[in-house]
């Protein structure tokens, strides 16, 4: 295989895999909308992601929405990549149909033309999420491992954050494994565990290798400061450089497993050259849970830019208490072993974000919506 297609490949994580790939001698096809919301209203200008990558690939500016788009990107395509898709927790939950149409939609479209047209595609690498877990796994002494279901508004409402499990006393947080139960919490992570079942479904049926790697929450340099839908690290960095102050939602105790860029580069080219990754879902990420109160102090020590800090008991309907990753198979079938401590990483994005111009921040905004959706309490 040495054509890759890569869906979404101008993004945060795409646009590194088709570096990465091209420094290895593969020939890149980028299938990708420039979506204002990532690359800006003049991406030729003003994307680093795109400007990353332009000249360097073969690009097709499209949709994966689009059956056209799609038969110009597969033009002797050995593999796939599949990144492209909307992203946000919160926002999903009001932006239902433009998540579905353009997750579900677009990978139920790609899966078709595979099935129905002449094609060179061998595998197919489709990044699904640790959002397909909604809740994390836990031990209950009385029960074993459980997996609570979505928190209670009423709960949250009076303070109380944590996951409960009826007939258990206290839960332990452990890593999540790939056989863990699947129940997301969020349209974002429907859709997420609609893709991945729709490809490990389909592609064995007409002799294409799957791969889905569930990613955990990834960062560093290169990925969106103005976009508010992204990820913490992004929006508190914003929010820090901007002078204006954090507000930590809950009890700011909330954790997720970060995962630094270059890690998860190496994981997904593990997946395409590996005949081991055949079939397979592979949880990426350090294995390793890191609390929002820890972040938000990490950044404004890494600035050097005083803010307050609100820890606000504020909590948005959709989101989860913990998840972090269990990566055993991923070390024992790929090799793959993430060479990025938080530490390190946060390190290194926040040198990055320092000799960046300071976005807009735009945050406010993105909660007020969710505030009018009745999903922001």
């Amino acid at each position: 295989m040495y054509n890759i297609l890569i869906t979404g490949g101008a993004g945060f994580i795409g646009s590194n895999v088709a570096l990465k790939l091209m420094a290895k001698g593969y020939d890149v096809t980028v299938l990708d909308n420039l979506s204002p919301q990532i690359h800006g209203d003049d991406p030729d200008r003003f994307s680093p992601l795109y400007l990353s990558i332009r000249d360097k690939v073969r690009f097709v500016r499209g949709s994966v929405i689009s059956r056209e788009d799609w038969l110009r990107a597969l033009e002797g395509v050995d593999a796939i990549i599949h990144l492209a898709a909307e992203t946000g927790t919160g926002q999903s939950m009001y932006e239902i149909k433009r998540y579905t149409d353009v997750n579900i939609g677009g990978t139920a479209l790609m899966l078709d033309l595979l099935t129905n047209t002449k094609h060179s595609v061998q595998k197919v690498v489709v990044a699904a999420s640790r959002a397909i877990y909604g809740e994390g796994r836990y031990f209950s002494q009385e029960l074993g491992y459980v997996y609570p279901t979505s928190r209670a508004d009423e709960d949250m409402a009076r303070g109380d954050f944590e996951c409960k499990y009826p007939g258990s006393g206290s839960l332990t947080l452990v890593g999540t494994t790939e056989d863990s139960q699947i129940h997301p919490t969020s349209v974002y992570g429907i859709t997420k565990q609609v893709q991945e079942q729709l490809v490990m479904t389909v592609c064995p049926s007409i002799g294409i290798a799957p791969v889905a790697f569930r990613y955990q929450n990834v960062y560093g340099p290169g990925q969106s400061l103005s976009n508010p839908y992204t990820g913490i690290l992004s929006i508190f960095s914003t929010r820090i450089k901007n002078g204006n102050g954090l507000n930590i939602f809950e009890d700011g105790r909330e954790t997720r497993d970060f995962v630094y860029i270059d890690d998860v580069v190496d994981a997904t080219i593990l997946g395409l050259e590996k005949d081991e990754a055949n079939g397979e879902a592979f949880n990426v990420g350090t294995g390793v849970a890191t609390d929002v109160l820890t972040v938000a102090r990490t950044l404004i020590a890494r600035y050097g830019v005083e803010v307050p800090v609100t820890v606000s008991g504020n909590y948005r309907l959709g989101d989860i208490r913990h998840n972090y990753a269990d990566i055993t198979k991923a070390r024992r079938l790929l090799g793959f072993e993430p060479k990025w401590s938080f530490e390190r990483g946060i390190a290194a994005f926040a040198r990055w974000v320092n000799e960046q111009q300071v976005q807009v921040d735009r945050y406010e905004d993105s909660i007020e919506e969710m505030k009018q959706k009745g999903l922001y309490k």
